[in-house]
């Protein structure tokens, strides 16, 4: 299987967070091949900057170090939020959950909001 990391399950990963699950931690640790969008990186940024939050020093290389791949936003990912219902707004999660869709992955999220869109999330 391969999965998708919500901004905050990123996180939680990276800081041994003890609000990711036992489940979703088994399910990253075993995932076939684990994505972090740019979208992730885009909102923890700006998340950032407003000082709503500490980003790992070298982030990029961090994600990488755990082994995890960086998922560009391509052109089909930004057409197939067209095709998503108005169940949320957020403008990241969007992005996310057409990513999932286009690319077949399982989205995990603490997100309560995903759960309509009928895709594989993996709640924590």
């Amino acid at each position: 299987m391969n999965l998708l990391l919500d901004s905050h399950i990123v996180l939680w990963w990276l800081s041994d967070d003890k609000r990711l699950s036992r489940k979703a931690h088994w399910l990253i640790e075993r995932a076939d091949e684990v994505f972090v969008s740019a979208a992730t990186t885009w909102e923890l940024v700006v998340k950032a900057s407003l000082g709503k939050l500490r980003m790992p020093e070298g982030f990029l290389e961090v994600v990488e170090e755990q082994g995890f791949t960086h998922l560009p936003i391509t052109p089909l990912h930004a057409l197939a939020v067209r095709s998503l219902p108005w169940h949320h707004r957020d403008p990241f999660d969007r992005i996310l959950l057409a990513q999932a869709t286009v690319q077949g992955l399982g989205l995990v999220s603490g997100n309560e909001a995903l759960a309509p869109y009928g895709i594989f999330v993996i709640r924590v």
